[in-house]
Formats: C-alpha cells, structure tokens, sequence
C-alpha cells in the first residue's frame, strides 16, 4: 500500500475540491485533521492539516507557491477524461499548469490545486503501458499500412 502525505490548510475545503473531480474518502482514515482520499487499489493521498503534517515530517513545511518538491500524477481511462478532470479542478478553483500535452500513445494535463500542489491528469494507451511506447508506435504503423 501507498500512502502519500501532502499539507493543506483547510481540510474540508481541500476534500471538496477533490470530490468534485470524483476522488471519495475512506472514513477510517479521515477526521478533523486528516483525510484518506483514494487513488487506486493500493494508493492513497493523506490530505493533513498543517498541525497534523508536522508531526509526520521532521523537515520544515515548503512553500508550495515557491518551492516544486514533487508532482502528484494519476492516469485515467481516456483522453477525453484527462480533459474533463481538468476542467473540473480549473472550475473547483484550481489553477492550469500546463495545456495539453500528447504524445501520441499518452497525453496529459498538469493544474495546481487550493494549496498550490501540482498534479497531473494523464491517459496511456494501455498497449504502450503493458508492452512501452515502442509498441504502441509498431501497433499504430501496422494500422496504417495498407492492406
């Protein structure tokens, strides 16, 4: 299992920005200073009060606003959808980092959210990700090719 832990500094609103993209919770790791929102089977993102996040890190707090430390990257199942989950953290509040980018055999989108993290919306096809991108060029040329 993966948990991630991230600051924010106001919980509720910060679960609201992300249910309106469609991330739920789980309630047995969420209360007044924490937040279990689901990503995956086995992945989570802790969303943690400032109080709560120190307690965990023995470093100081950065500031998101001046200061990169990671990029938080989720894959959904089209390409349709990497706009449509855009869009929704742009109307939620969020901030666009980066337009469209498409790689042919994968594409994304990266935003801010409330506490100036950044994330990355992105979709592979899934021959490029079972086989790598190599595949998926070899699959799409032997569609073009005539018969």
């Amino acid at each position: 299992m993966l948990f991630v832990n991230i600051p924010v500094a106001d919980l509720e609103r910060s679960k609201a920005f992300f249910a309106k993209l469609g991330f739920s919770f789980n309630p047995s790791f969420t209360d007044e200073t924490a937040a279990c929102m689901l990503v995956g089977e086995q992945a989570s993102v802790m969303l943690l009060s400032h109080q709560k996040f120190a307690e965990f890190s023995k470093l100081p707090m950065a500031d998101p606003a001046t200061h990169a430390l990671a990029l938080y990257c989720f894959s959904v199942s089209s390409r349709e959808e990497v706009n449509t989950v855009t869009q929704a953290a742009l109307a939620a509040g969020g901030v666009e980092a980066d337009g469209l980018e498409d790689y042919g055999f994968m594409c994304s989108r990266s935003f801010f959210d409330l506490d100036g993290h950044g994330w990355q919306v992105m979709w592979m096809d899934p021959a490029a990700a079972q086989n790598g991108p190599e595949e998926f060029a070899t699959s799409t040329q032997d569609a073009d090719a005539p018969a």
